[in-house]
């Protein structure tokens, strides 16, 4: 793999007395959707904070190619922070020729990519349009087309599918694949699993502000996440209990999912269930990352506590 564009290393911080993070680690590459998760309180803002040079870190260093934190181009990053703001009587297209300029960006290229943007995200037309006339999800695209209206090199996403509908949501997506297709380097913080793993080449997961998993997503999910198998039907939890190579099962109704055992080949698994269990719909899969998220944020360490090394 390339040389990383951003390096954080073993990064500290503490507020007063009370430790927020500690020794965290991890690298980002040129093209890569990096994410970086946790619940609520975890340490992620305090981490992209440190990023941004808002802050420095007690402890460790940010390198962005060759240059600390603080001495990073302003030019060379974009933002879309968790916590929205934009000017609600200023114009679109003067809001984003401002955020362009801020960036020394050219301003002619700007407002072409301005218009081109906001074509591409179902607003061309609205360009004179103030913010508040535009609906919380409209709102939420101009702000997306300010932090890359400059080209930046790194893009960082705090939650940028927070408010989206359905459909929003498939052009947000659409849009960051393709920045990363064309260089952009992205660290996306998200809470949407399932768009995470849509997403994310990597993952650096953090809990109470210590790493906890960190590494390619798919090898995350080949070392930490079982298979589990979902059967609908009227069946006795007994009976299921039995089958080899069962760790525990969840019951919902009529709907059980089992837990598997690690290492086992799920086609052999299924030919020797009973014939005598009632199967009206039955789905075999890996255990998702929503559920490996869960089982963090919660303390529950089920997974682990299945011999499941992270």
């Amino acid at each position: 793999m390339s040389k990383p564009i951003l390096s954080v290393n073993q990064v500290g911080k503490s507020f007063k007395d009370k430790r927020i993070i500690e020794n965290i680690s991890f690298d980002v590459h040129k093209g890569e959707i990096m994410a970086i998760l946790g619940p609520n309180g975890a340490g992620k803002s305090t981490t992209i904070r440190n990023i941004m040079g808002i802050m420095y870190p007690d402890e460790g260093s940010v390198i962005f190619h060759n240059q600390a934190a603080g001495d990073i181009p302003r030019h060379t990053i974009g933002y879309l922070p968790e916590e929205r703001g934009l000017y609600k009587k200023a114009k679109i297209i003067d809001l984003l020729l401002y955020f362009a300029e801020l960036k020394d960006y050219p301003l002619k290229k700007a407002r072409k990519r301005a218009l081109e943007y906001l074509a591409k995200f179902g607003l061309e037309g609205k360009e004179k349009a103030s913010i508040e006339e535009l609906s919380k999800g409209m709102g939420q695209k101009v702000q997306f087309i300010a932090s890359v209206i400059h080209e930046p090199e790194l893009l960082i996403l705090d939650e940028p599918f927070s408010g989206l509908d359905p459909v929003s949501q498939e052009v947000f997506k659409k849009e960051i694949k393709e920045l990363a297709e064309n260089g952009t380097s992205i660290l996306l913080s998200s809470h949407q699993m399932n768009l995470v793993e849509e997403l994310c080449d990597r993952l650096f997961m953090i809990n109470k502000g210590k790493k906890v998993i960190h590494g390619v997503l798919d090898d995350v999910k080949k070392q930490y996440a079982n298979f589990k198998c979902t059967i609908r039907g009227e069946n006795d939890v007994k009976t299921l209990e039995r089958i080899s190579h069962v760790q525990r099962i969840e019951q919902e109704g009529e709907q059980f999912t089992i837990y598997l055992d690690a290492h086992i080949k799920p086609t052999s698994w299924l030919r020797q269930l009973p014939d005598s269990i009632n199967i009206e719909e039955l789905s075999l899969d890996r255990i998702s990352l929503h559920e490996i998220f869960i089982d963090i944020a919660t303390g529950k360490n089920a997974l682990q506590e299945a011999g499941v090394q992270t």
